[in-house]
């Protein structure tokens, strides 16, 4: 099990959490907290790059369920981008691809909520 580390890079209207390691039940709440302390202003989007992120459990798609819940309910949107395989799965098999917005690439995530802003 690979530790969880993050990244932040602010852009205007979009934060960008590049995330490494897996993203289960033993560190969802990191997940949880870095995200709150990053976003600088209501109405900004999310983006999350998760082309580090090897493996995803339950809890850690309930996290994404979760943030996604309070970005919007500030105005803005939570974006996936470069899921791997096993993630990509996942939301597949649960149908939270239907709920989630997922890209293939960190630049088109960027791009989409840039433009949801305009």
């Amino acid at each position: 099990m690979a530790p969880l580390t993050f990244a932040c890079q602010h852009l205007p209207g979009v934060t960008v959490i590049s995330m490494a390691g897996d993203l289960d039940a033993a560190n969802v709440d990191q997940l949880d907290a870095f995200a709150s302390r990053t976003r600088r202003q209501p109405g900004d989007h999310l983006v999350l790059d998760l082309s580090e992120v090897p493996h995803l459990d339950h809890s850690g798609l309930r996290v994404l369920l979760n943030v996604r819940a309070l970005v919007r309910q500030h105005g803005g949107d939570l974006h996936l981008a470069s899921l791997q395989q096993a993630p990509a799965r996942l939301l597949n098999n649960t149908g939270a691809r239907l709920v989630l917005t997922v890209h293939h690439s960190v630049e088109q995530a960027i791009l989409a909520a840039l433009h949801a802003r305009a």
